[in-house]
């Protein structure tokens, strides 16, 4: 099994195929424990800290685990959710706040994957390319690909600044789709 520095180099040189398994909310390292650990890719930061969802919590600092952006906060008590966010100070000094991509679950149900092995998911066109929607009450945008022999996808744009290894996407099997769901992202971003 791969050391958590290895997996990290991974992740910020394009060659993760399953960021899932390194980025958002993650059991912590010791059993028995009720704590997670929320790791995030963020190389634009200088600074970042994750504000929990639920009211009354405070925001906690998030220590740099690799030099080229990958940070990591450790949560203690009830599940985070997927409605934590976020603040990010980048190096411009600048302060933005935004959900998770890597807390939320597939978009795409495990029935309309099967369809679509199938060749009888006949509305594909609604489930593949960029849909605007609301997923788990978070307004944003899902991002679905079919790229059966890919070893990894991403979604790019100005919006991470063009760079590849910002938003890998989740490989959703034998079906060759690969998905992300962007929060707070508009259409036309």
């Amino acid at each position: 099994m791969a050391t958590s520095s290895t997996r990290y180099q991974h992740l910020v040189s394009a060659q993760e195929w399953d960021p899932f398994s390194v980025l958002g909310p993650q059991p912590a390292a010791s059993t028995g424990s009720s704590s997670e650990c929320v790791r995030a890719f963020l190389p634009e930061a200088t600074e970042a800290i994750l504000l929990p969802g639920q009211t009354g919590s405070s925001p906690i600092p998030m220590k740099l685990v690799h030099p080229e952006g990958v940070f990591e906060a450790s949560w203690e008590g009830h599940d985070l959710g997927i409605h934590y966010q976020f603040r990010i100070i980048d190096r411009q000094g600048k302060s933005i706040q935004r959900h998770d991509p890597y807390a939320f679950p597939p978009f795409i149900s495990d029935f309309d994957l099967h369809l679509f092995g199938e060749g009888k998911l006949y509305k594909a066109y609604e489930q593949l390319g960029a849909q605007v929607c609301t997923h788990q009450g978070i307004r944003g945008v899902n991002f679905a690909v079919w790229a059966p022999n890919a070893k990894r996808v991403s979604v790019v744009g100005d919006f991470n600044e063009w760079d590849g290894r910002r938003h890998p996407m989740r490989s959703r099997g034998g079906a060759g789709i690969w998905e992300l769901f962007i929060p707070d992202m508009n259409e036309g971003m």
